[in-house]
């Protein structure tokens, strides 16, 4: 009994860390930003401490929480540009703070792209660094913070990641032309002008339907054929393969007519590729799991050591997250239309293009 109780008096005064998606603004009173720079972690050491923490502070009154991130980041790290996304909200309840009362706060992600030259705070340097901090200023609260983003699909641990996996149709290749040319084709054929078209297709994409596909169907007329000569590699597509091919093994998990590998090869990416799986060759489509384990078998890599990266929610996200892969949800094309409506279809992290796939990995 004496045991249980000493336990218990424990777990009393021990610093208890939360996370919650939402709770009311005015609660807000801190902001705590998880910063990156070309890869790589950025602590603050104040003057007055030999320890390292991440930047953050209080909230000012009449400050909205997001700008309270932004201006911390800049007053304890020097950061003049950057990108900065919500995480999540936390909350830390200790004995010898706020007399104990649970209190809440913001926390973010950032990658910080510039410095000023001099810091302007209480901060006396700033660190970059490869690896995370031993010595933290709040070792009970941010090294559980970092972990909460990281279970949310942020700056996860490179060594879990051998594999990322890209689908290529609206995630690698911009193929708003051929839509473009296929509606016009059908307007043609069905003697409807090609903002009909269009704007009929649009209300089949926000039912999660194939929209140039239902408008075919329903007008009674023949799909016209898929030209590829129209399709065109997203301006951060090479750039962005050319930096994760450093780093990780690059394969593509597609349903592609035959002669993939040639195309990709005529875009100028092939080169960056380890891997490709596309559905001609393989005699078997997306979402069906079997062509996503051929891919992982072939790679010889686990599910939880592989990313897929897609637009669509029911061809890559959904059969990926069933097989125990990470998966990051691109809008982009018509896939970003998607109306979810199931926890099975929630990707670990949604992005709205290419190249914020490297503020994460």
């Amino acid at each position: 009994m004496a045991r249980k109780q000493m336990k218990s008096n424990k777990e009393h005064y021990m610093t208890k860390v939360n996370f919650y998606d939402s709770i009311n603004d005015s609660m807000l009173k801190f902001a705590v930003i998880i910063a990156r720079h070309n890869g790589k972690w950025v602590f603050c050491k104040h003057k007055e401490r030999n320890t390292w923490e991440a930047p953050g502070g209080h909230r000012e009154d009449g400050e909205d929480i997001l700008e309270t991130a932004k201006r911390e980041l800049y007053e304890e790290t020097g950061a003049i540009t950057f990108d900065i996304t919500p995480i999540c909200i936390y909350s830390v309840t200790a004995p010898d703070n706020f007399d104990g009362m649970e209190t809440f706060g913001k926390l973010f992600f950032s990658d910080i792209h510039t410095f000023e030259k001099e810091l302007h705070s209480e901060i006396e340097k700033i660190a970059i660094m490869d690896e995370l901090p031993i010595n933290w200023t709040y070792p009970e609260i941010q090294p559980k913070l970092l972990e909460e983003a990281r279970k949310r699909g942020f700056c996860p641990k490179k060594d879990e990641i051998k594999w990322l996996f890209f689908d290529v149709g609206s995630t690698l290749v911009d193929e708003s032309k051929v839509y473009e040319d296929r509606m016009k084709r059908i307007a043609d054929l069905s003697g409807l002008t090609y903002e009909q078209i269009y704007k009929y297709a649009m209300s089949f994409y926000k039912e999660n339907k194939k929209g140039d596909l239902e408008v075919a169907r329903q007008l009674g007329v023949k799909l016209p054929k898929w030209e590829s000569q129209y399709e065109r590699l997203y301006t951060d597509t090479r750039d962005c393969l050319k930096k994760l091919s450093r780093i990780y093994k690059i394969g593509v998990i597609a349903n592609q007519s035959l002669g993939t590998s040639e195309r990709l090869e005529n875009l100028g990416v092939r080169k960056y590729l380890d891997l490709i799986i596309a559905s001609a060759e393989e005699g078997v489509s997306k979402p069906d799991r079997r062509i996503f384990e051929i891919a992982l078998e072939r790679s010889s890599c686990k599910p939880e050591n592989a990313v897929m990266i897609g637009d669509r929610i029911d061809n890559d996200i959904v059969p990926a997250k069933q097989l125990g892969m990470k998966t990051i949800w691109v809008k982009q094309g018509f896939g970003s239309l998607w109306n979810i409506t199931d926890e099975s279809e929630k990707a670990d992290m949604e992005i709205n293009n290419l190249s914020d796939v490297l503020k994460y990995l």
